[in-house]
């Protein structure tokens, strides 16, 4: 009788600065799936924190056999961790979540399941639960309609970084190097056989989101100039309009010329210093949206890694 190789299961859980409720985190995750009938390892990335969370998980890694962790020389941002903790994963299959509590690992089973049965990526939704619109919610909704329009690659609303990817799909996201990653949109480009899975979120453990707003705002901007060139059509579709507009206001003055209503025309600085205004302001976004695609163009030819290891734990 030949025996059956259990499937080699990653968990990656990047980490910022929650000493208070990592071990928690941990003991709930373990509890669950020890109840499963795989060979789980967990790879905890540890993104620069300052506030004990360090020591908190070397201990917790004294204590278990199947975590490794990975320290980054510093903060590099939610995507850059994930990235790390997915190169240095090596099993069957590899389930991202957050570390927060928030992404119940009640679903792991059912993540499993799905992928066994042909599926390479398993994505999660979280489900709105209705209530007041709050800021995060309202701009949420509004980015993912405005990416999904302008980009050629459709991103579900709701998506979460709690997924499971097969190899196959993993080696295909390890082939993206681009230094400027919005994960969401780079697995739903992949293409692989995906399959929904929706999800309620309950509260954090403990602490406050450290996900700011100024660290969504750069991940909506890694998105639309990642996925769309659509600010530059705006400003050459901007340009198309004013030289439109130029084009009717010379023939309008052409035809008071010929008809001999010349004092209709009137000699005015008014207009021609709004036209010179609203032409020049058009010009500066369209330099501007120029100049943050040559931005990246530069960041990603210097080649720079997407993140850096200060210290690492392996699993025994």
């Amino acid at each position: 009788m030949v025996k059956t190789q259990k499937l080699q299961v990653d968990i990656v859980i990047p980490i910022f600065n929650e000493a208070e409720l990592v071990e928690r985190t941990h003991a709930h995750l373990r509890a669950v799936v020890d109840a499963l009938p795989y060979d789980f390892r967990f790879i905890y990335v540890d993104d620069g924190s300052s506030d004990g969370t360090t020591d908190t998980l070397r201990k917790i890694a004294d204590g278990d056999p199947g975590i490794s962790l990975l320290q980054l020389s510093r903060n590099f941002g939610h995507q850059a961790a994930l990235t790390a903790g997915m190169d240095a994963a090596t099993g069957d299959v590899v389930i991202t979540m957050d570390g927060d509590g928030q992404h119940p690992p009640e679903m792991i089973a059912q993540m499993l399941n799905l992928i066994q049965q042909g599926y390479d990526i398993v994505q999660t939704q979280r489900i709105d639960e209705g209530g007041a619109a709050t800021f995060k919610k309202v701009t949420s909704n509004i980015f993912y309609r405005l990416i999904n329009v302008i980009s050629g690659t459709q991103i579900m609303q709701g998506a979460a970084d709690f997924r499971a990817l097969s190899r196959d799909a993993l080696n295909g996201l390890r082939s993206m190097h681009e230094y400027h990653r919005f994960l969401r949109g780079m697995i739903s480009w992949m293409g692989y056989a995906s399959v929904i899975l929706p999800y309620r979120e309950p509260e954090r453990l403990a602490g406050k989101s450290k996900y700011s707003l100024g660290k969504m705002i750069r991940l909506a901007s890694d998105a639309v100039f990642s996925f769309s060139l659509a600010p530059l059509y705006i400003g050459l579709s901007s340009g198309l309009a004013f030289l439109i507009l130029a084009a009717a206001q010379m023939i309008w003055v052409a035809s008071l010329w010929l008809t001999g209503n010349t004092e209709r025309i009137v000699d005015g600085w008014s207009s021609l210093m709004a036209i010179m205004l609203i032409a020049s302001g058009i010009i500066m976004i369209l330099l501007g949206f120029i100049g943050v695609y040559v931005g990246y163009i530069f960041q990603e030819v210097k080649g720079r890694p997407v993140y850096l290891i200060k210290g690492k734990k392996q699993d025994d």
